[in-house]
Formats: structure tokens, C-alpha cells, sequence
């Protein structure tokens, strides 16, 4: 192929003007050279990217899949160069990591923040996503790591235990059912919730478990955080299901009531592909997170000694 960046942040330029005249000027070139590139890009590719008006052009069918990749191949373009620019100033490495909102939301920014803080020549490239995008991503290969809950549907993927959580149901501080000690999920499926959007693993999730009930989930006010959850719940919106974790300094006013549901459990892994060689700083994140965990969990044992 003879075509090259230039010419395509040229066609997508005329593209979008819908003039040659004006597109060409976008990308600093004369219209007779934009047009002689263009003429050369039809004949490379072997097919008719505008059809000539005498008010403008328009694109063809085959210049609007031609339009759809040169956006894609822009795009990762800027990724590129947003990977690459920490190193210009002295980053030694990156680790890119997925996790679920769960994570995000309780245990990782904190053991990020002591990571980075012992590691100030590392960086972390962080997506939140659901718990099957975590897997999927890192069976990929699309990030070095990721956190999220549940059995990965994946046989190419490694495990290590991160945090232990548990689902707890919000209740407004107001609602006859905040004094209990527990509750099953079915005395209170018919309740209107607060819920993370239709896409998240948790909706998914909770959504399923009211079919097995033989109702459905009443979602009437859906939020893109845990801590807006909350903040919901506490002005009366409805009920919600938020990890224990969530309920730390700062968290809204609400009644937590434990679920008592054996999947009430949201036990936290790291998960890497199998067999894969990771980098040093990747292999020192992973270590790290699992002496978090592992901290965490000494922690917690103590704790519970001492109250018995």
C-alpha cells in the first residue's frame, strides 16, 4: 500500500468538511496536492471514496468503512503516544491493570497509592470494567493484570487470592426492615433498589439471582458508582447491595444489614494469563497486592482473637 498518515488525516479531514477545498486546509495542504493524494488513494485502495457534487462530496460506502478504520487507526495512534509519553520524562515502566467496581471503589486505591509511592518510577494504567471484562481482557492480553470477583470462565488464566468482601443490603436509616440483624434476598425482592448500570457485573449478577427467586429485580434508580448507591439509599431512593468494604470514613448515612445468602461472598483475585511472562514491574504489583491481602487478613484474624 502507497497511502500514509498524511493521506489519511486527509481524507477523513474532506470527509468531515465535505469539501475539498476546506479539507485540505485542515491538514495544510494545497487542493491541487490534496486532490492528486486523493486520486492516488482511490486508485491504491481500487474504488471511489467520494462521490463528486456540485456542492461538495460525499462518501461512498467504501468511504465510510475506509472513515470507521482511519478513526480506529487515529485513535490508537493517541494511545500510543499517551503510553509512551511517561517514559520521555524518566518512567522506567507501566503496568496496565483492569479491575471491577468493587475493586476500585474499596481496596485499590489505597494499595495502589502505597505501590506507587514505594515505586515512583512506575506507572499504572488503570480501567475499571466488569468482572467478565477483567477476564477477557487479560486472556487477551490486553493488560498486564487484573482484579475483579467470581470463577474466571477462562482455563488459560492463574489465580491469587487479593481481599475477601461481602455483599451487605443498605437500607434508608428509616425503613422497618433497618433494625434486623439479617435478611434473605427474597424478603425484600419486592422492594424498589439502587443499582450500578445495566452493563456491570453486579447488576448482572443480582439481576439473576431474583429470576432464580422466580421474580425480577425492581431497579428504580440506576448510578455509576458504589458510594452514589449509597448516597441514594440514605435520601430514600430505594434499598441497595453494597460490599462491606464500601462502609468506611465519608460513606453516607444508611442502616447495613447482613445478607444472610451463601452468595453473599465476594472473595477479590488477581488474575494474570498462565504460562505468561510478566514484566518486573507487573510481577511487583501482583506481589504487592497479595501482601496486602495477606496483611489484611492477618489483620482481620487479630482483630477477631481479641473480641473472643
Amino acid at each position: 500500500m502507497r497511502y500514509d498518515l498524511t493521506d489519511l488525516r486527509l481524507f477523513a479531514a474532506v470527509a468531515d468538511a465535505r469539501n475539498l477545498t476546506h479539507g485540505a486546509a485542515r491538514v495544510h495542504l494545497a487542493p491541487s496536492s490534496a486532490s492528486h493524494r486523493l486520486k492516488l488513494l482511490e486508485e491504491d485502495l481500487g474504488t471511489a471514496l467520494f462521490e463528486r457534487h456540485a456542492r461538495g462530496l460525499t462518501l461512498t460506502g467504501a468511504g465510510e468503512a475506509l472513515l470507521r478504520h482511519a478513526q480506529q487507526v487515529f485513535a490508537q495512534l493517541e494511545q500510543m503516544h499517551a503510553d509512551l509519553a511517561p517514559y520521555a520524562s524518566g518512567v522506567r515502566a507501566q503496568v496496565t491493570l483492569c479491575a471491577n467496581t468493587n475493586a476500585t471503589s474499596s481496596f485499590l486505591p489505597d494499595d495502589l497509592g502505597e505501590f506507587l509511592r514505594e515505586q515512583p518510577q512506575v506507572r499504572v494504567a488503570l480501567r475499571e470494567t466488569t468482572s467478565p471484562g477483567v477476564m477477557q481482557a487479560v486472556a487477551a492480553g490486553e493488560c498486564d493484570l487484573g482484579v475483579c470477583a467470581g470463577v474466571p470462565s477462562e482455563a488459560d488464566l492463574e489465580l491469587r487470592p487479593y481481599r475477601r468482601d461481602r455483599w451487605l443490603l443498605a437500607l434508608p436509616p428509616q425503613h422497618p426492615l433497618a433494625r434486623r440483624q439479617t435478611l434473605r434476598f427474597r424478603e425484600v425482592l419486592g422492594e424498589p433498589f439502587v443499582c450500578l448500570p445495566g452493563g456491570s457485573g453486579a447488576h448482572g449478577f443480582l439481576t439473576a439471582k431474583a429470576v432464580e427467586l422466580g421474580g425480577h429485580l425492581d431497579v428504580r434508580v440506576q448510578v455509576g458508582s458504589i458510594h452514589a448507591i449509597l448516597r441514594m439509599v440514605a435520601a430514600g431512593a430505594g434499598l441497595g447491595f453494597v460490599p462491606q468494604s464500601a462502609f468506611g470514613r465519608g460513606a453516607p448515612s444508611v442502616a447495613k444489614v447482613a445478607l444472610d445468602e451463601a452468595w453473599a461472598d465476594r472473595d477479590l483475585v488477581i488474575v494474570t494469563r498462565r504460562g505468561a511472562t510478566l514484566s518486573q514491574a507487573a510481577g511487583a504489583l501482583v506481589d504487592h497486592l497479595v501482601a496486602c491481602g495477606s496483611r489484611s487478613a492477618r489483620a482481620k484474624r487479630a482483630r477477631g482473637t481479641r473480641r473472643s
